[in-house]
């Protein structure tokens, strides 16, 4: 699984953001020299996460991108299936319903556990975690994925 460049640039640029005091406006032109993007490929990236109600754009002079309070809170899988649409490891898993060769693939399973893991680490930590230095899931979350995911042992 690899994310999108406009989920990877999303992600650079609502943890900028949530660093910013509250109400504090950013030009296009600063928040593409903060993540590193460049700026045409980022003016479409804020737009989809203005469409998704993350951060709020304002025009004119004293115009640019402000992150909202939903943005602030939300967690790292918000942001990028905010860009990207919903993440899935493999096709099975899309619908939810179990797939129709699943007792016949010895891979589902892992899939299933793989896909879970995922989650609960992106859904673990808050973009405003994040730009506070706070870098790991909630622990409550890395517990789950422990029980989902056994700890491989050395014969």
């Amino acid at each position: 699984m690899l994310l999108t460049r406009a989920a990877d640039y999303a992600v650079r640029v609502m943890i900028h953001m949530a660093k910013l005091q509250e109400g504090q406006r950013t030009s296009l032109p600063e928040l593409a020299t903060s993540v590193q993007a460049p700026q045409s490929f980022l003016s479409k990236v804020m737009q989809t996460l203005t469409k998704a109600g993350l951060v709020r754009s304002w025009r004119g002079n004293d115009g640019g991108f402000e992150i909202l309070d939903p943005g602030r809170k939300c967690s790292l899988r918000d942001v990028v299936e905010a860009i990207d649409g919903p993440l899935y490891l493999n096709i099975c898993l899309v619908n939810g319903d179990a797939c129709e060769r699943e007792h016949l693939c010895p891979a589902h399973d892992v899939w299933e556990r793989a896909q879970m893991a995922v989650m609960n680490i992106l859904d673990g930590v808050s973009v405003t975690q994040m730009a506070e230095g706070h870098h790991h899931a909630h622990p409550a979350k890395l517990q789950q994925i422990g029980e989902v995911l056994p700890r491989k042992t050395n014969l």
